[in-house]
């Protein structure tokens, strides 16, 4: 007898898991590997407030103001009544002010004015400079793959135990200097805080989330094979659950014909010719724009499990993913050029964490002589293929295969240092020989 796979019996199953070794387990640690869309803040906020039931005031780490004001937001509706205290920085706008709105938040600069309090929440730039206060019993620890290790050490001894989420096929922690020099050490201050962590602390409990409830049934396989393949995840939901219609026909041309093959198959490659070119490519920046502004002139409804109703693909469901700031920016003008506001528009690094109905990607290498460390991070490309509900469509040029091929990798071997699997030239192969099947060539 086959057995079905029953996405929300799994993911109970592994939080019931998780939320065990959190309250009742006896490891100074437990870490928590989340794919795209699996329920990260969600967990973060159950396991937030079962701590505080059992009478175990903690502390909250994320990594930005916006995290932290998410957490509190989040915390707050699901229990009114939970003190929580939003410690902040000195800065003059330092929280969003719909915190202001919530009568059990405290919000304050000084940690000794949020203690004893059930929950208190902050960057771990902030916790880093808490001095002279009682460590509290319990910390969580927020997108701790995009902590780094130095920050990690930084508040260490304010928590006795924490819990660790966050997602291992995200990018790197960020670091604006050379770390060469600690390549292979133990005590890598650039690497993740998870990496160092279980370096030096091999036994304590793994748990990983097994379903994506944001990445459909089209994406979910590419996406876990790609770039998680030492823990696979399922969507949450069947390859009949969405469905993304259009109410204007296409014209023929290369952006419409690309956006009915992501609308019927979850993904669609819009391939211009092959050609060195600037990194703000004129063409594909152009090509980018049209495609977002077709999608609003032909009256895009999705239907998903979330409502039976077709929702309106209206503009602020799409975003436009580039890995530069400055190609993100050409973007924007090419979009106000064809009357287009409120879509958003940023790098892989700034989407992170984010949720669209539908993406527009630029390739990280469409256009480019060489393929560089940056270009070829796998984390940069698996951000900006898993942040769709329903379709993501791609901009590149042709050659990239052949690029990839003219440039193995040439990074030094370092002794000590975990080799990354799948590498940027793996993951990127495996994912355009998927986009190869939804192709649509088009000369601008």
């Amino acid at each position: 007898m086959t057995t079905v796979f029953d996405p929300g019996a799994e993911a109970a199953h592994a939080t019931d898991a998780i939320l065990r070794d959190t309250l009742h387990g006896t490891s100074r640690g437990v870490v928590v590997d989340s794919p795209p869309g699996a329920g990260k803040s969600t967990l973060v906020v159950r396991a937030a407030l079962e701590l505080a039931d059992a009478g175990r005031p903690l502390m909250v780490i994320a990594q930005t103001n916006a995290q932290v004001d998410d957490l509190v937001l989040r915390l707050a509706e699901k229990n009114p009544e939970l003190p929580v205290g939003r410690l902040h920085s000195s800065d003059a706008d330092p929280y969003d002010k719909a915190l202001d709105d919530l009568p059990n938040v405290r919000k304050s600069a000084k940690a000794g004015e949020l203690a004893g309090l059930d929950v208190v929440i902050s960057t771990a730039a902030k916790w880093a400079h808490v001095k002279g206060v009682e460590p509290w019993r319990h910390a969580i620890v927020d997108e701790a793959y995009q902590m780094r290790s130095d920050a990690l050490l930084a508040v260490a001894g304010l928590f006795e135990r924490a819990l660790f989420v966050g997602d291992p096929g995200q990018l790197d922690p960020f670091a604006i200097v050379g770390s060469e020099q600690w390549a292979g050490l133990s005590y890598d201050p650039s690497a993740s805080a998870v990496t160092t962590l279980l370096a030096h602390n091999p036994e304590l409990p793994q748990h990983r989330l097994p379903v994506s409830w944001r990445l459909p049934a089209s994406a979910a396989p590419l996406v876990s094979d790609a770039f998680y393949p030492f823990t696979p995840f399922r969507s949450g939901t069947g390859h009949g659950d969405r469905h993304l219609a259009f109410a204007v026909p296409s014209d023929g041309s290369g952006p419409d014909r690309v956006i009915d093959e992501a609308a019927e198959s979850g993904w669609g490659l819009l391939e211009l010719p092959a050609r060195n070119t600037p990194r703000t490519d004129p063409e594909a920046i152009r090509a980018l724009a049209q495609v977002v502004r077709r999608l609003l002139d032909r009256g895009g409804a999705a239907t998903s499990e979330r409502s039976p109703d077709p929702a309106p693909l209206t503009a602020d469901r799409i975003a436009v993913g580039t890995a530069h700031r400055d190609q993100a920016a050409a973007v924007r003008t090419a979009l106000a050029e064809l009357g287009v506001t409120d879509v958003t528009v940023d790098t892989a690094n700034r989407l992170q964490g984010r949720e669209y109905d539908v993406t527009v990607v630029l390739h990280p290498l469409s256009g480019r002589p060489d393929a560089t460390a940056f270009h070829l991070e796998t984390g940069r490309l698996c951000v900006l293929a898993s942040r769709h509900r329903h379709a993501c469509i791609v901009v590149c040029r042709a050659g990239v295969t052949d690029l990839l091929d003219d440039h193995p990798s040439t990074e030094p071997v370092q002794l000590g240092v975990t080799v990354k699997f799948p590498d940027g030239w793996e993951a990127n192969h495996a994912v355009l020989s998927h986009l190869s099947e939804h192709r649509v060539a088009w000369q601008p």
